[in-house]
């Protein structure tokens, strides 16, 4: 348990809770991780596409206008704020090793103190945030301080389709670095399409402690198949290195059916001989590209039979557990769903390993979404759309694209970067698609926004992507000489008892080989189980039901499963026209 104090705005918060001295014997204590709101603090709040301060309070975002109302989240009369408080003592394997401490996911701004010494700051709530603690960390009694806001800049970025929570509600780790470390990797396995002429270029980077040298230190670099070694190297380690293995044998291409996995090993030795890293690291061979205006996946038509999939448990909202992945993965599985697009943010990152291992296609999403900011009542209205073409906002955006890539790149799953979800478009937009085309070569970019502005339909995104356009537009679309092969983002919006008209969407892959299938609208119920204050029983309540104004109400409830993962009548439709196209 975490000690911990709420307060209703920046200004009420324990300004200086973080020094040494400070008491805080008044102070709560809260599990970590968890929602604030679901510990007993603040409000819980639904709402879909405006900011939730609508209709509260006047906020406009930086860079757009003059007047930007309450446009200093740390003035605001309401912006609760989180202290927490954590006592640790290093474990007897981190004393003398670089400490590193990581936060997998903090929503929304956050700053960090360790022994009333300042370390950081982050706001990018769906990804891990890590900060080297070395200098300030002791063996015995160190006080770990963090600070939490609800809202900041980040919010004007984070405008997604789910209930608005704030606090530590993925896991807070330690781990301790060797004297001489990988810090990046970066495998890029090819073959040809039978299989024949595979290699595999690895790029490393290392990190060293101040005694540590790379003298004489070198990498022992393995491919094996199972057990059976197919390929080694070894080479001298720098602070920059590349390795290339060759294979000789054919290899087996991994996809949905077969998601053919090999392990790469690699071993670091320091000057005097000593083994002080392994990297074991699963990775598949396989190709996508566009050819001949259809997207194609090892020399084959892609159909993506797929699903929208927010992070969701009735009990803990956005903090789930392996069990809930481990269910998820099985679930599609089962009902013949290859596919998921991580809406609208990066998953936990052990989810893009199952992935991996159970071949599901992932189109991994940017932390981004700001619908808010140009769809006004049903309307298309940009004034003060960000990022858009906001010069101001494309450092931030752009941080967001390389954690991202620099997260998940060697996912084989991972077959499409997608720019984030309902943000328009824009010169950002456009640097960010650019981002990806120059670092990865490998997969295709994905961004829906460009419908609803087409000045830039040339210079972003591979795909045309729509969401809910009816089979006719996408007729019309593939009928009339396409740019690009056609992808539905979001179809078969299945709020209540939906999914009906699926056969009429299934119908158009067999009749246009340029239309890729798509996503449906989506996974899992957003509702959350709570006690019934008349009747003791436990019940699912929805956006609305926690007197949380605006709210969207039930448009929180979408899912092909209820919030309990029970499955809903739809999945049988789910499950025998996927089944149709695998």
């Amino acid at each position: 348990m975490w000690k911990f104090q709420y307060s209703v705005n920046a200004k009420k918060r324990p300004v200086s809770f973080y020094e040494n001295d400070y008491d805080i014997s008044e102070f709560d204590e809260i599990q970590v991780p968890q929602h604030i709101e679901l510990a007993g603090y603040d409000k819980i709040h639904y709402i879909n596409t405006m900011y939730p301060w609508e209709g509260h309070e006047y906020r406009r975002p930086a860079g757009t206008c003059n007047h930007i109302g309450e446009g200093m989240f740390s003035e605001a009369s309401y912006n609760p704020t989180g202290s927490y408080v954590r006592f640790f003592d290093l474990e007897e394997a981190l004393i003398g090793k670089r400490v590193i401490l990581s936060f997998e996911g903090a929503e929304q701004a956050i700053y960090v103190w360790i022994n009333g010494e300042f370390v950081g700051y982050a706001e990018d709530s769906f990804t891990v945030s890590e900060f080297d603690i070395t200098p300030y960390v002791k063996e015995t009694g160190n006080r770990l301080c963090v600070e939490v806001h609800k809202r900041s800049t980040a919010a004007f970025l984070e405008d997604q389709d789910f209930f608005r929570f704030f606090g530590l509600f993925r896991d807070v780790n330690l781990y301790g670095l060797p004297d001489i470390h990988v810090s990046d990797l970066w495998i890029r396995p090819k073959c040809a399409l039978d299989g024949r002429q595979a290699s595999m270029e690895i790029e490393l980077k290392t990190t060293k402690g101040k005694t540590a040298s790379y003298a004489d230190a070198r990498a022992e670099i393995c491919l094996l198949d199972g057990h059976q070694m197919i390929a080694k190297e070894e080479v001298s380690v720098s602070e920059s290195f590349r390795a290339d293995l060759t294979i000789s044998e054919p290899v087996q291409l991994w996809n949905c059916d077969d998601p053919k996995l090999y392990q790469v090993e690699i071993r670091i030795f320091d000057g005097q001989g000593d083994l002080i890293e392994i990297i074991p690291y699963q990775v598949g061979f396989r190709m996508i590209c566009i050819e001949d205006g259809k997207i194609k996946l090892n020399g084959r038509r892609l159909i993506i039979n797929g699903v929208n999939r927010h992070e969701w448990n009735a009990k803990s909202g956005r903090c789930i557990s392996e069990n809930d992945e481990i269910y998820d993965i099985e679930c599609m599985k089962r009902n013949n769903i290859n596919a998921v697009r991580t809406c609208h943010y990066p998953d936990r990152t052990t989810w893009y390993y199952r992935c991996d291992e159970a071949g599901i296609y992932v189109m991994a999403e940017v932390n981004l979404e700001s619908h808010g900011s140009w769809q006004k009542m049903g309307s298309v209205e940009p004034s003060w759309n960000v990022p858009g073409s906001v010069e101001l906002w494309q450092d931030v955006v752009l941080d967001r694209v390389k954690s991202n890539f620099e997260m998940f790149k060697n996912h084989t799953s991972v077959l499409f970067w997608s720019l984030g979800n309902e943000s328009y478009a824009g010169e950002v937009l456009k640097e960010m698609n650019a981002y990806y085309k120059k670092r990865d070569l490998g997969r295709l970019v994905h961004y829906e926004g460009v419908f609803q502005n087409r000045d830039y339909e040339d210079n972003i995104s591979d795909v045309e992507s729509q969401m809910y356009a009816p089979p006719g537009r996408v007729r019309e679309y593939l009928e009339n000489e396409p740019k690009k092969p056609f992808i539905l983002c979001e179809y078969m919006h299945d709020m209540g008892n939906s999914l009906g008209g699926m056969k009429s969407y299934i119908d158009l892959l067999d009749q246009y080989e340029k239309y890729q299938g798509g996503f449906i609208w989506d996974y899992i119920d957003q509702a959350l189980l709570v006690k019934d204050e008349i009747t003791g029983r436990e019940v699912l309540r929805y956006g609305g039901d926690f007197d949380d104004r605006p709210s969207d109400y039930e448009f929180s409830g979408n899912g092909i499963v209820f919030a309990d993962r029970t499955e809903k009548p739809a999945m049988q439709e789910v499950k025998y026209y996927y089944g149709l196209q695998k």
